[in-house]
């Protein structure tokens, strides 16, 4: 997005190489891996939204153009928002997704050592009134970073988890 109205960005250093990371992040969304974030907060709003705790084969490859949901497919809201698009894969490295705003929600894994990952998640909107920012600041971006920030501290926990026990992550 060339020239959003807004953009957060949040990192975290994950103890783990950016291969170990990047099997939590392809497999995102709604009958997928999940979000990694807080179910208790999900489910009062009927989300249905399950946790992965290992690395699922099937949701190992992405595509651009893949659709990516943030709820349930007969969640009780019938919104463009409840999904998201595959813009981009560059696998072991970037995935960004864009919603039906245009705007984006990047991630992206940048290596510091053999055995520790900067992980960056970037969130880009477009343009809006005063108003439009407002609303969008009290109604998705306060919510948005609790759960923003739970998910990437599951993904950091998930990954690290996997270098101290030895498991492979990586489909079989």
């Amino acid at each position: 997005m060339p020239a959003p109205g807004s953009e957060t960005t949040r990192t975290v250093t994950v103890e783990a190489p950016s291969d170990e990371v990047w099997p939590w992040i392809v497999q995102l969304g709604q009958g997928r891996g999940g979000f990694y974030s807080y179910s208790w907060l999900e489910k009062p709003v009927g989300a249905d939204i399950h946790n992965a705790d290992r690395i699922a084969p099937e949701f190992q490859r992405l595509a651009e153009g893949d659709s990516i949901r943030m709820v349930k497919e007969d969640y009780w809201l019938r919104s463009p928002m409840t999904s998201m698009t595959v813009e981009k894969v560059d696998p072991g490295r970037t995935l960004v997704l864009r919603g039906h705003d245009g705007g984006t929600w990047t991630f992206h894994l940048e290596p510091i050592d053999d055995g520790t990952t900067r992980f960056v998640v970037r969130g880009r909107a477009p343009q809006q009134s005063l108003l439009g920012r407002i609303v969008r600041y009290l109604a998705y971006e306060l919510p948005h970073f609790v759960m923003e920030r739970g998910m990437m501290r599951g993904i950091k926990t998930r990954a690290e988890r996997t270098g101290r026990t030895g498991d492979d992550p990586s489909p079989a």
